[in-house]
């Protein structure tokens, strides 16, 4: 055999993996071009055709509200709690169920009921407290689920778990499965985006918005409310675009050579990358500019021009959705309320009430509330009874897991409805309960999307979003 017969291993990969890191890279730099291969799969990035059924939805906007607000004082009245307040919840009630450390120590548990009005709204007559005047606007438009459960009790866990699935890190989340599977419609924007509104409160982790095991290039992007929208989108002093240009294109020339050598889809994705922030270089900023929003606009959502808030945030989901970014992600901290809640759960709701009616009625009159998905919730419920001493301005909720209510407008979500129900103390499910799972099988239904065919093959395993659970709640459909 000569030499030029002889071929190692080494050599036989490096030379077959050209070939397939070419592949990779013209995936990810065209995805469209793959549309047609037999057997592709459901989750290549942006191939809209491949939907497993007609959607109803085209992209998600994700109002977080980190901290858990309480379900008790928001949207789930309970007359029977009110009239209880400083007795002890019945052991009847509580069943034994697992409580925090915060309480568990606790001599009683005294009942607490709101001390906020409820009123009926709209046709759909649905009950809301008196400090979202605006969100109760919304009782013909937004389905209210009342009978959401999860399995965690302490934040970090919960706030994970909504968000993948699963309560220990690592996972993707609904986000990047969205861009992982649909891609974006605007090849000059992330599919995935975040913002943050609020202080204080429970830390926000990047992971809540990461992509877990799946491409990198599907976590989100974090815009910020000052300065650059995101960091190193301006080049620094003395390098002109054109400067910046060639040093990507000369760094894309090297990674090309690296992935032809080892045909590493990571490399692809950082090639990608460099890519898209060149892009974003013209198109953010133009997003970024509210300076052509008229002034009824900033009055709609309750905005200050040039100060960066949660409504201002809102402003900015709309002109995002309008521009065809996949999912949208708006967290808003500090709903933690375990004492002082009279006081401060009123000036909570204040910073986020107007801005979600407002982005909601602003995507109607558009003509975009019909595809796109406006979702308002929190990791869990709290406590029907109070943490520490009840007075009229300090006491407490702690952690509840066993119910919370979050509420979903839009993209084939029944208007008008009230799915589920608590008992009389909002500490138990009497119907139609909707587990994280069942929710995130349904978002997923209406993005044109079968939850279980959804994969990515991690570690010998076909992963998914809703892990091995997840049923579609029919209830909620439009």
């Amino acid at each position: 055999m000569t030499p030029t017969q002889f071929h190692t291993r080494r050599a036989f990969l490096q030379r077959n993996s050209t070939g397939l890191g070419a592949l990779a890279l013209a995936s990810l730099l065209k995805p469209d071009a793959f549309a047609a291969i037999p057997g592709n799969g459901p989750a290549v990035p942006g191939l809209l055709k491949r939907l497993h059924h007609e959607p109803k939805a085209k992209r998600v906007i994700y109002l977080f509200m980190s901290g858990a607000p309480s379900h008790l004082d928001l949207y789930d009245p309970k007359p029977k709690l009110v009239e209880m307040t400083g007795k002890d919840l019945p052991d009847s009630i509580r069943q034994g169920q697992r409580i925090t450390g915060m309480t568990s120590g606790q001599k009683n548990l005294f009942c607490v009921g709101s001390p906020f009005k409820f009123a009926k709204h709209g046709q759909a007559g649905t009950e809301f407290s008196e400090v979202i005047p605006n969100i109760a606007g919304l009782a013909d438009e937004a389905t209210v689920i009342r009978s959401m459960f999860t399995e965690a009790i302490n934040h970090d866990p919960a706030v994970t778990f909504f968000g993948t699935g699963h309560q220990q890190p690592g996972r993707p989340t609904m986000g990047a499965w969205a861009s992982y599977g649909l891609g974006s419609e605007n090849s000059d924007l992330p599919g995935y985006i975040c913002m943050q509104s609020g202080g204080g409160g429970q830390p926000l982790q990047s992971r809540y918005w990461g992509p877990g095991f799946l491409p990198a290039q599907h976590g989100a992007v974090t815009f910020r409310g000052a300065g650059d929208a995101v960091l190193y989108l301006s080049n620094p002093p003395g390098l002109s675009s054109a400067a910046r240009r060639s040093t990507i294109d000369a760094m894309n020339e090297l990674n090309r050579l690296q992935l032809g050598a080892l045909g590493d889809p990571a490399i692809a994705a950082q090639i990608e990358n460099y890519e898209l922030a060149f892009r974003m270089q013209t198109s953010v900023p133009e997003l970024m500019d509210l300076s052509k929003e008229p002034d009824s606009t900033f009055e709609l959502y309750g905005a200050k021009k040039g100060a960066p808030s949660f409504a201002a945030n809102c402003i900015l989901a709309r002109r995002l959705a309008e521009r065809g970014a996949r999912f949208i992600q708006l967290n808003h901290r500090d709903w933690d309320h375990h004492g002082g809640l009279p006081g401060a759960l009123p000036n909570k709701a204040k910073e986020v009430d107007q801005g979600a009616a407002a982005l909601v009625k602003d995507l109607k009159q558009r003509g975009l509330l019909k595809d796109t998905i406006v979702i308002w919730g929190g990791e869990f419920g709290r406590t029907a009874y109070s943490q520490g001493e009840i007075k009229p301005a300090s006491f407490g909720r702690d952690h509840h897991p066993r119910c919370f209510t979050i509420w979903a407008a839009g993209g084939g979500f029944k208007a008008g409805a009230v799915h589920g129900a608590t008992d009389d103390f909002g500490y138990n499910i009497t119907r139609d309960p909707v587990s994280v799972h069942d929710f995130h099988a349904t978002l997923l239904h209406l993005l044109g999307v079968d939850h279980l065919k959804l994969t990515f093959r991690h570690e010998g395993r076909d992963y998914r979003l809703t892990d091995i659970h997840g049923e579609l709640v029919k209830g909620i459909l439009a």
